[in-house]
């Protein structure tokens, strides 16, 4: 059996890194060799060095007010989405009736594509339908703007989340809670000390997803927003897609972005995980 799949293995790899080279590997170097260069068509760049960085350090300040605008909703919203997951999933493993109804319902929105979601609460928002107290428009207000995005990520989000430390929580060894309860700790020492601890795993993976979910964030701030007012809730992805094509010489500056984007993203997310997986209890 061994030698029959060490034989026939390199055949059904081939398909899944054929996807994986086309559909990533190949775009990702074209686009940071474009990223390069000036072109009207990606058939013939000129190579201008390093003129599009420059370009976006120097020229253009919409990138940084995006970027910091990305920034300040990824922090709210890592920390909203996260905390309230954590807080369903725990409610929903003590074993209160109706428990797979209640994760059902939490888990749906998650199944919602983000430009139907988008369209669908600027319709309760901006005109009240479902919500007849709403009826406050968008793209006239900032704050309500970046708080409707937060919001809508949230409840989206959530759920699957929840899912995630769900199963942390069950993993909990059951000697250990027992062990917490008869050495007199209440609920919270348990839960700082014991729960939170073992959990740690799902609160890396958690931490991530949102993290990568919140500052990649795009179908929402389109449907939702589109930037409004004056491109103060335009976060970066919307940022990118709106400075590609604006002159003859942005094509690059816009796939410079994109690199810088990634960088930073991935910095980010790399801090992250070393940050939480550092904390995570070896059971």
């Amino acid at each position: 059996m061994n030698k029959t799949l060490k034989r026939w293995f390199p055949l059904f790899l081939l398909p899944t890194l054929a996807a994986f080279l086309i559909g990533f590997v190949i775009p990702f170097f074209m686009g940071l060799y474009l990223s390069f260069c000036e072109y009207a068509t990606i058939e013939r760049p000129t190579f201008v060095g390093f003129a599009n960085y420059l370009r976006v350090f120097t020229a253009d300040t919409q990138f940084w007010y995006s970027l910091g605008f990305t920034t300040l909703f990824t922090l709210v919203s890592v920390l909203l989405i996260n905390v309230l997951a954590f807080s369903v999933a725990l409610a929903l493993t003590r074993g209160i009736k109706g428990t797979n109804l209640f994760r059902t319902v939490f888990f749906m929105p998650n199944l919602i594509g983000g430009i139907v979601l988008g369209y669908i609460w600027k319709m309760i928002i901006n005109y009240g339908v479902l919500i007849p107290t709403f009826g406050k428009d968008l793209s006239y207000d900032a704050t309500f703007g970046f708080w409707s995005l937060v919001v809508v990520l949230a409840w989206q989000q959530i759920g699957y989340m929840m899912i995630i430390y769900i199963s942390g929580l069950q993993a909990v060894p059951e000697e250990l809670m027992e062990a917490a309860k008869i050495d007199g700790a209440g609920r919270w020492q348990t839960l700082r000390r014991v729960t939170i601890p073992m959990v740690m795993p799902s609160i890396t993976i958690c931490t991530f997803l949102s993290l990568t979910n919140s500052f990649k964030l795009y179908d929402q701030n389109l449907a939702l927003t589109d930037g409004k007012p004056g491109r103060l809730t335009e976060m970066l992805a919307m940022a990118i897609r709106n400075t590609y094509g604006t002159t003859p010489k942005s094509h690059g500056t816009a796939q410079a972005m994109a690199v810088i984007f990634f960088l930073i993203v991935g910095f980010i997310a790399l801090l992250q995980l070393r940050s939480t997986h550092s904390k995570e209890v070896q059971q």
